[in-house]
């Protein structure tokens, strides 16, 4: 797990390793004095086998929104990090985040929200993807980053910037699963008349597909709602879960794909009535789905998990954890840990704030 804290630098990312049953020493992935710390657009750490990838965002000297994605490798564990790497090579003080990391092919991806056609009034935000210069199976060329792509360097070099769609919302969070060997995208899209419903798009040999709508919910929204999807993926059947508020009507949905995200059967509905939703979902071995996201209640903000079954079929929502409807509280994160037993890290605002873990039973919801 990874998480930013404050730090004599400025900042840091550090990462702890949990072996079944505690957590570990927390390491540094990265400090300095120039973290873009933000309370939706946070640092993640993926696993592809011994690979572990790690990104965050660095500013640039531009003024508040000049911000870049890094990313970094390590191949001992963790006890080593690579020079950070970047991305996308536009140079322009604009957004770039809301980054999502998967395995394609043997190599690692990155897809990032990218806002250099902003530098222009009423440019818009794209979502952009490419693969970095490491890989699972060779490792980093040689000499790291600086290094990719240089005649005779032993490794992969990083594949080419690809427009994935040249107009999304701005700010909300990106994710990405593989359906059978097929990597899936899911993010909320902007489209004519400012409808923001979320999309989809494959990765096949011919290239990224056509964004399609998982649902068409038709929420016409004048800025970005900062409420991003969540994907999962067992063999071909793919799950997505979104909060989405038409007409003034909020609600958390779920839909299921039986063929890999190329088209979707009618969303469920999951949330209790006062969603402010920050969605995470994993998917289950028999195919069904849990969803998270934050309910209000008149008791007070709470994190609540749903399954749901394709079909429509849904379990009772249970209570995972107290929190705060607030932007402190952050994005709750859920996790299979093994096959009987899930993960869910969350922020508690209460306090100095504190990233809080607990180990839930898959068994409470399979009853």
């Amino acid at each position: 797990m990874s998480w930013t804290e404050p730090d004599p630098s400025g900042h840091r990312v550090a990462a702890s390793f949990f072996d079944g049953s505690t957590w570990g020493r927390p390491s540094t992935v990265a400090q300095g004095d120039r973290f873009f710390v933000n309370w939706a657009d946070f640092p993640s750490i993926h696993a592809f086998g011994d690979l572990l990838v790690a990104h965050w965002l660095w500013r640039g000297g531009e003024g508040t929104y000049d911000y870049g994605v890094r990313l970094s490798w390590s191949v001992d564990g963790g006890a080593s990090w690579v020079e950070p790497w970047t991305p996308h090579e536009d140079g322009t003080p604009t957004e770039h985040g809301f980054v999502s990391l998967f395995e394609s092919g043997g190599a690692v991806w990155a897809a990032w929200l990218d806002g250099r056609a902003m530098v222009e009034p009423g440019g818009p935000m794209s979502l952009r993807a490419r693969s970095l210069p490491v890989s699972p199976a060779a490792g980093p060329a040689v000499g790291g980053p600086a290094e990719a792509g240089r005649a005779g360097a032993a490794g992969p070099a990083a594949g080419p910037e690809t427009v994935v769609d040249d107009r999304t919302c701005e700010c909300c969070q990106t994710d990405a699963a593989v359906a059978d060997g097929v990597p899936v995208l899911v993010y909320r899209d902007r489209v004519q008349g400012e409808v923001r419903d979320i999309s989809v798009t494959r990765l096949l040999d011919s290239g990224w597909t056509d964004p399609v709508s998982v649902h068409e919910d038709g929420w016409v929204i004048g800025g970005c709602p900062v409420n991003g999807p969540a994907i999962a993926a067992r063999d071909e059947r793919v799950a997505v879960a979104w909060f989405t508020a038409p007409e003034g009507r909020a609600r958390v949905n779920v839909a299921f794909s039986e063929d890999g995200a190329a088209s979707f059967g009618l969303p469920a509905r999951v949330d209790s009535g006062q969603p402010a939703g920050r969605v995470d979902v994993v998917m289950l071995d028999d195919g069904s789905a849990l969803v998270t996201w934050i309910e209000r209640t008149p008791a007070g903000a709470r994190i609540l998990g749903r399954l749901a079954a394709p079909g429509g079929t849904l379990g009772a929502p249970m209570t995972l954890a107290d929190t705060d409807s607030g932007r402190a509280a952050g994005f709750p994160r859920i996790a299979r840990l093994d096959p009987g037993r899930l993960m869910l890290a969350w922020t508690d605002p209460a306090g100095e704030g504190r990233v809080r873990v607990a180990v839930l039973p898959l068994g409470d919801w399979l009853q």
